[in-house]
């Protein structure tokens, strides 16, 4: 038996301190977007808002939050993790604050940006504080507990947030924001330490301008690109930004003597592999609860609350899996565990896929949402153990960004194009009645044709999800 020196004994105190406070950052970026895709509809027809203008909703937090990680992830770096951490705390809650008070949906949009700059500055830095934080050996058991965190946000959001839609209005979707953020800045600039900054360094500039505009203008073209078609000057726009822009960072971070994305961080073959499994993972679960909660809101006639609850299974199966995960990560390989998480996850999506109908039980549901969600835990703990033990330490501020941003770029087009695909089989004069969560009001026929879309919907994560799980295999440790 090993003896545990009181150095050894205080670090670890430390860094369980430290895991509880950037759980409750995660915790608090979780349920704002668990809370707001179930009451989604109650904000659409507050604002009697276009099936653009709900879309964007959405995608306008998902957007700048992608593009803005990895310039996060460096800015701390460079000024401070704990400062940028908490000022993340800081912008996050007054966003959230304003945006209960939004005249019009335009300006809610705006709002959501500035959420969005917030919640880049915590998720770009907490991974990276608690990897900092615990010793080598512990690390799976801290990111096991901060990954099933994401569970208790995404366990209380859906219910929350159909609850609040029901009872309280769609304003306190976002207030609730408000004492969770000020309580998260309050304990975090108690007990984070300072953490030494690395030397004085200009800021990539133009990388980030390049970054920024190209990853947006992907993002914005593949949003775009179910519902509007390939030919639509939205789409050839983005796309051709994005094709211009591509070899011009390229250029511009192999010049640099400071790049923002600094590419020979990503050559290897475990990075590349674990990093394009986490895509297609995030891609996969992203939409899930999403689309469900329409699901039972727009053919089933179910309120949001209803809704929130029918969604639930997801939420559980992370919280069992996430904890258990980080315990066996000291007995089983963070590589072994992401192979099963993403086997459970295409498990969870087939199921539901070879069930889509209006009538089917709610059991059956559930079941395929409990094992997505156990897919999603075990998954999620064992890749970002994965990729952080490969990392050196000098690069873990950018490189997570990295990693956060690639799951977030999963993420948006998850969203963008599972609604795409799922409204693409009723008209153009139905789909603002999908987001209003009712077309169930309407008739058999056109639940008939939203049943068609939900089935697509479905294949394409399957799909996403098996390729993901291909991945997984690949990004194989080398054995020493």
């Amino acid at each position: 038996m090993v003896a545990v020196t009181p150095q050894d004994a205080g670090r670890l105190r430390y860094a369980w301190r430290v895991c509880a406070v950037t759980s409750l950052g995660l915790v608090l970026i979780g349920i704002a977007g668990s809370t707001l895709n179930v009451a989604l509809p109650a904000v659409v027809r507050h604002f009697q808002a276009s099936a653009l203008e709900s879309g964007w909703i959405l995608l306008a937090f998902l957007l700048v939050n992608t593009a803005s990680l990895v310039f996060f992830g460096r800015v701390a770096d460079l000024l401070g993790r704990r400062e940028v951490y908490l000022t993340g705390f800081a912008l996050f809650t007054v966003a959230s604050l304003l945006a209960g008070l939004s005249p019009d949906v335009w300006f809610l949009i705006a709002m959501r940006v500035l959420q969005a700059i917030g919640a880049a500055m915590i998720l770009a830095n907490g991974t990276v504080i608690i990897t900092d934080a615990f010793p080598p050996d512990r690390l799976s058991q801290g990111m096991g507990v901060y990954i099933g965190t994401l569970s208790v946000a995404q366990l209380a959001g859906p219910t929350l947030g159909g609850l609040i839609a029901e009872v309280a209005g769609w304003q306190w979707i976002f207030w609730v924001n408000v004492p969770a953020g000020l309580l998260a800045f309050g304990v975090g600039a108690t007990l984070l330490r300072k953490m030494p900054r690395r030397p004085k360094e200009p800021v990539d500039a133009l990388g980030n301008v390049l970054l920024f505009a190209a990853l947006s203008a992907l993002l914005l073209a593949l949003s775009e690109a179910g519902s509007s078609g390939l030919s639509s000057p939205v789409v050839l726009t983005g796309a051709g930004v994005f094709v211009v822009l591509l070899p011009l960072i390229v250029l511009a971070e192999r010049r640099s003597s400071n790049p923002v994305l600094d590419l020979r961080l990503f050559g290897g073959r475990l990075l590349a592999y674990a990093n394009a499994a986490s895509f297609c993972n995030a891609l996969a679960r992203s939409a899930l609860i999403l689309v469900v909660a329409l699901y039972f809101q727009a053919v089933r006639g179910a309120d949001a609350f209803a809704a929130g609850l029918s969604v639930l299974p997801v939420p559980v199966g992370i919280g069992l899996a996430s904890p258990i995960v980080g315990l066996l990560g000291r007995r089983v390989s963070p590589y072994a565990l992401s192979i099963g998480g993403a086997a459970l996850t295409t498990a969870g999506l087939g199921t539901l896929l070879l069930t889509a109908d209006p009538a089917t039980p709610h059991w059956v549901i559930g079941i395929g949402l409990f094992v997505a969600g156990c897919g999603s835990g075990t998954f999620l703990t064992g890749n970002t153990t994965q990729v952080m033990r490969a990392l050196p330490p000098g690069s873990l501020g950018v490189v997570n960004g990295f990693r956060v941003m690639v799951m977030n770029v999963g993420i948006v087009i998850s969203i963008g194009l599972s609604l795409s695909v799922l409204t693409s089989s009723v008209g153009p004069a139905l789909r603002e009645q999908v987001y209003a969560g009712t077309l169930s009001r309407l008739s058999p026929v056109a639940v008939g044709q939203l049943m068609d879309g939900f089935q697509r919907a479905y294949a394409v994560l399957f799909t996403v999800a098996l390729t993901g799980l291909l991945l997984s295999t690949l990004a194989r440790p080398r054995t020493r």
